[in-house]
């Protein structure tokens, strides 16, 4: 946080510097065809898949932080800054999941940049309030880094919120074609709608509501459809739990009968594997959607397609 802070001051000398300059260029290439589609920044894959499926062609819509990347901890360099002032918009989740993005607010002050948060008017969980039933508290705290959980896209009726938030951010800076994007928008939401439909009918006659997942991702899931989420590490999947934690992990897997461990593909995989050998349980991807892939994309998968593979996991613990 630090260095972002120096790279913020320097880049915030530079606007001046460039100020005029830079609005004669713009001036110059508003008729050029880039400038002819709204130019919108994402943050990570939710929010680029999301504003790509409202925005269609009528805009392009970049992807700021690497799919390959674990999104908690990132921080932009001084031409991720120099992207954001470009664009029209800047859409990204929340500022407990950005948290880099009031710095970036108060540099850009002045610059002709929308932001906009997906998740205003979600209300967000507290992290204490994801403590399950016996976990030893004094173990748990030393695991928090946030107060605040952001994870609310992997609700199939959130991430609905958070896709009519960007919409109608969208159709404020592009009016004429309003009629496009609201279409976008409804076939979109009917998708997601959909996919909390299957999660409510395939989950119905589950006989296990207990999952242990590497990291508390899925709180918001797991409070839509009344399940109950165990996580071994708190809202970083960086974390690694206590002796004591483990421990308690431990007992908690054998005497729910736990036979699956979850983790994530973009973080390590020790922690989730250490446990799964001490209570004789397999591992099992269970992807939070904090990044997808070129490879996966290229392969046509999508939110929704890795929403029902997740579906598909979890069924494994919920129904034994």
């Amino acid at each position: 946080m630090k260095l972002l802070k120096t790279i913020l001051a320097v880049f915030s000398v530079l606007i001046l510097i460039v100020g005029c300059s830079n609005n004669k260029e713009n001036s110059d290439s508003q008729n050029t065809s880039q400038k002819d589609k709204l130019q919108i920044v994402t943050t990570f894959y939710p929010m680029y898949e999301f504003t790509k499926k409202i925005a269609g062609e009528k805009a392009n819509v970049t992807l700021l932080i690497p799919s390959t990347i674990e999104p908690h901890d990132w921080e932009p360099t001084p031409k991720d800054v120099g992207n954001i002032q470009k664009a029209d918009l800047f859409i990204y989740n929340s500022t407990e999941m950005e948290t880099w993005v009031p710095e970036i607010i108060g540099t850009l002050n002045g610059a002709n940049v929308t932001f906009v948060e997906a998740s205003k008017g979600i209300t967000l969980l507290q992290e204490a309030e994801e403590q399950h039933e016996g976990e030893d508290h004094e173990a748990s705290e030393e695991q928090h880094s946030h107060e605040v959980d952001p994870h609310v896209w992997l609700s199939p009726v959130l991430a609905q919120q958070e896709v009519e938030t960007i919409t109608k951010a969208i159709i404020k800076e592009d009016p004429k074609n309003k009629d496009y994007y609201n279409q976008n928008s409804t076939s979109f939401l009917q998708k997601l709608k959909d996919l909390d439909s299957k999660y409510k009918t395939e989950l119905q006659n589950k006989t296990s509501n207990e999952f242990i997942t590497q990291h508390t991702a899925f709180s918001y899931l797991a409070n839509q459809y009344g399940l109950i989420q165990v996580p071994i590490a708190g809202l970083s999947p960086e974390q690694e739990p206590s002796a004591a934690k483990l421990a308690d992990l431990k007992e908690f897997a054998k005497e729910h009968a736990i036979k699956v461990i979850y983790f994530e593909e973009l973080a390590s995989t020790k922690v989730a594997d250490t446990l799964a050998n001490e209570v004789g349980a397999k591992t099992e991807v269970l992807n939070p959607l904090e990044g997808l892939s070129t490879k996966d994309q290229k392969e046509g998968k999508d939110y929704i397609s890795v929403m029902e593979e997740n579906l598909a996991q979890l069924k494994i613990s919920l129904f034994k």
